[in-house]
């Protein structure tokens, strides 16, 4: 399952791509926040941490303004690697090396068709595996 979460900040771009998610019938769950009204960001990291921390299976998307607070929020549960993507080539190696599994977006910085491109290739994107788990695994180390 794809579940997606933002704060006000990201409220405009989230709208974009769920309406870029319904015309490609991809199934996905929106987590809000609903509006443009203030809120704070590390309710909806959190929300969708522990959603998609349920599943390998499952991914999510995080939008606030810059998208920083929502990469540090999501990162505190263990089971994410949630990636800041600035661009379509980030976002593809995001999952190919580090077998994210939540792309973050910054609202106030990413025009809508960059970030439904992104998307895309998040969600097509698969892990390398091979030395790249050898380097996540190290990350998942205790000492």
């Amino acid at each position: 399952m794809l579940y997606i979460a933002n704060d006000h900040a990201g409220f405009k771009l989230k709208e974009t791509l769920t309406k870029y998610l319904k015309k490609h019938n991809i199934e996905y769950d929106d987590l809000g926040t609903y509006s443009a009204e203030r809120v704070d960001f590390p309710k909806y990291a959190k929300l969708l941490t522990e959603k998609v921390a349920e599943s390998p299976e499952n991914k999510g998307v995080l939008i606030c303004g810059t998208g920083i607070g929502m990469s540090i929020a999501a990162n505190r549960n263990p089971k994410i690697r949630a990636a800041l993507c600035k661009n379509i080539s980030t976002a593809r190696l995001a999952r190919q090396h580090n077998d994210a599994n939540v792309l973050v977006l910054a609202g106030r910085s990413t025009c809508g068709c960059s970030a439904k491109k992104m998307l895309h290739t998040f969600l097509t994107t698969e892990h390398l595996g091979g030395v790249y788990s050898e380097r996540m695994a190290q990350i998942d180390r205790k000492n």
